[in-house]
């Protein structure tokens, strides 16, 4: 009979309230050359949801989970990303759903494997999008038009962003025209730690020759909306937000097209995954990334709980490892 050793709760400050476990080696279903499956694993994330009872919003998940695995997959919540690393690095979660950063944390720091990657509206990663209301400085030749799938707003873009009716998002393109900004432009700027309103921005220019912290008047914002309203109305003559957070405020600024024209996309800044400890047997791993991957497609309701509680639309087991690790290159960068 397997044993379930359960870590001890952390005090109420700690980052986190989880409960780990392990098996001995004396009999028991699903066991692999690396070993016997445990009878029970704890998967740790940071929810979309709240104000609601997140136990019994991550039930249908670890039900569905538990039930494909044939063991006890336990479900807490973690009070931010970097509390799901610490987790698996005290032994105190096997499985992560957690953001890119915190992916490429638990590689290096507890060689985490990676096993899938975030799905939002059928993309993997995203760009950050350099947006102008001075379009005959930055743009290099016309400006066109496509439609923004996600809202079918028609957006402008130029430099080659976008070649065809639908826009497709897909970076890099048109860096160059970053070197276009003189010293002394004001260029909004989200918070620090914002991949697409600060990091990958803030690389893009300084690949160009750009000094971004005497050459340029940074004009803080707070959120990608508030960047792009920063262009739109002028307090600033570039910034930066997601792709496309044009249409976060067209309802309010319905002038947005003309007045916000993207010029350039940035590296694709890649979405969060799943990650599990290297200690979990490699069947069970495989068998967990199985039927992970396929749990979106399961029901009406699984979709509906996975977008409700982690904002996703689906997982897929092509991870593209490389945009994590150079997401951690990059964050490197930013933590000197």
């Amino acid at each position: 009979m397997r044993k379930r050793m359960i870590a001890p709760a952390l005090a109420a400050t700690a980052a986190l309230a989880l409960a780990g476990c392990s098996a001995d080696d004396d009999g028991g279903s699903g066991s692999s050359a690396e070993g016997e499956w445990p009878e029970e694993i704890t998967l740790s994330l940071v929810p979309s949801v709240e104000g609601e009872d997140l136990a019994e919003a991550l039930d249908p998940l670890t039900t569905y989970l538990s039930e494909g695995l044939g063991i006890t997959v336990e479900g807490v919540v973690a009070t931010d990303y970097a509390a799901t690393v610490e987790a698996l690095g005290a032994g105190q979660a096997q499985v992560l759903i957690t953001d890119a950063g915190s992916l490429y944390n638990a590689m290096e720091q507890y060689d985490a494997e990676l096993i899938l990657r975030d799905v939002r509206f059928g993309a993997t990663s995203y760009a950050s999008i350099a947006m102008t209301n001075n379009p005959d400085k930055y743009c290099a030749g016309d400006v066109v038009t496509a439609t923004y799938g996600a809202t079918g707003d028609e957006l402008s873009y130029c430099n080659g962003t976008e070649a065809g009716p639908e826009a497709a998002g897909q970076g890099p393109a048109g860096l160059e025209a970053l070197a276009t900004i003189d010293d002394g432009t004001q260029v909004a700027l989200q918070a620090a730690t914002s991949p697409a309103g600060y990091q990958y921005p803030i690389v893009a220019m300084r690949e160009q020759g750009i000094d971004t912290d005497a050459g340029i008047v940074q004009i803080p914002v707070e959120g990608n909306n508030n960047a792009v309203l920063a262009v739109e109305n002028g307090d600033a003559e570039v910034g930066f937000a997601y792709w496309d957070a044009r249409s976060t405020v067209i309802e309010e600024a319905p002038d947005v097209a003309e007045n916000a024209v993207v010029f350039a996309y940035t590296e694709m800044i890649p979405n969060g995954g799943v990650a599990v400890t290297p200690d979990l047997p490699e069947d069970l791993t495989a068998e967990l990334t199985a039927v992970m991957d396929e749990y979106a497609d399961s029901s009406e309701e699984a979709a509906s709980v996975m977008f409700d509680l982690v904002g996703l639309s689906d997982w897929t087991a092509e991870t593209e490892e490389e945009q994590i690790t150079r997401y951690g290159e990059i964050l490197a960068e930013f933590s000197q």
